[in-house]
């Protein structure tokens, strides 16, 4: 089985609205919540802030841990041709805090470009279920 780490940021501004990444590769694209794979030996907190600036261009802080999404998705759902193992996903969710740089789009990467979208617009958007995965994670709490 293969294992892919990975570590996304939810960002939310003032104006409650939330940053997206476009993902696009090959023939499919949706929006997704900034992020990505872990390098060898990265801290999870290094990578969420790393692939936020190369999707979007924005400096974050790292606020606080939301939680951590566990997935195995078997051979035939996955991505690239001809595999035959099912890939464990461990995706580790943050949510952060804007504190430099400018919106831009990222180039040669798994994404194309970076938006922010208000709240209520994200349930029409042609999501990845993480999106939804992460927003539910930002939720308040209640008992």
């Amino acid at each position: 089985m293969d294992l892919r780490v990975a570590a996304y940021a939810v960002v939310i501004d003032d104006d409650q609205r939330i940053l997206l990444a476009h993902w696009n590769e090959g023939r499919r694209s949706a929006w997704t919540m900034p992020g990505g794979g872990l390098e060898p030996g990265e801290d999870p907190e290094t990578a969420a802030r790393r692939e936020v600036r190369e999707e979007t261009g924005y400096k974050v802080e790292i606020d606080e841990l939301l939680g951590i999404h566990s997935r195995v998705i078997p051979p035939s759902r996955r991505l690239t041709p001809g595999v035959t193992e099912p890939l464990h996903t461990l995706r580790i969710v943050y949510r952060a805090s804007v504190t430099g740089g400018r919106l831009r789009n990222e180039k040669n990467g798994t994404t194309d470009r970076a938006e922010w979208f208000p709240l209520a617009e994200v349930p029409a958007l042609q999501r990845v279920k993480l999106v939804d995965i992460a927003l539910g994670m930002a939720q308040p709490k209640t008992n």
